[in-house]
């Protein structure tokens, strides 16, 4: 009788990014799989950690999810991955315009100010705010 594997630790933290990410795209394990050539009950046991995601596939799936690939070891216990910012965050950031504008947003505390301004550079269209996103701590 075959053994059943236990998943890893890694591979079911990576699975689990995966799946947070594909969520984040409100994308469907079918559509997901789809686009990397798999069912979705493959890509079900790649989210659970069951079967254990090659690099040329995790690649892909970055590409596809629009994350580099350090995203998936992310708050991996005892990995010394950073944080990755997105790209339009960095590029921001990598200004000193962009730099005080930051700062200046965050020193906006009042509530019932920062929805307006959220709402305002919202409408200034999709080049202001990409994708709305949950900022890293």
């Amino acid at each position: 009788m075959a053994e059943t594997r236990k998943p890893d630790g890694v591979d079911k933290h990576v699975g689990e990014r995966v799946r947070l990410r594909r969520i984040m795209l409100k994308m469907s394990q079918t559509e997901l799989g789809n686009k990397i050539g798999v069912t979705f009950q493959q890509l079900q046991k790649y989210e659970k950690g069951a079967n254990r995601i090659g690099a040329s596939r995790l690649y892909q799936l970055a590409q596809i999810l629009n994350v580099p690939p350090g995203f998936f070891f992310e708050g991996l216990p005892g990995s010394k991955v950073n944080a990755v910012l997105p790209d339009y965050l960095i590029d921001l950031m990598g200004t000193a315009e962009g730099q005080r504008m930051v700062q200046a947003l965050a020193r906006v505390r009042d509530k019932k100010v920062r929805g307006p301004l959220e709402q305002l550079l919202d409408s200034l269209g999709s080049e202001v705010l990409p994708e709305r996103r949950k900022p890293r701590r």
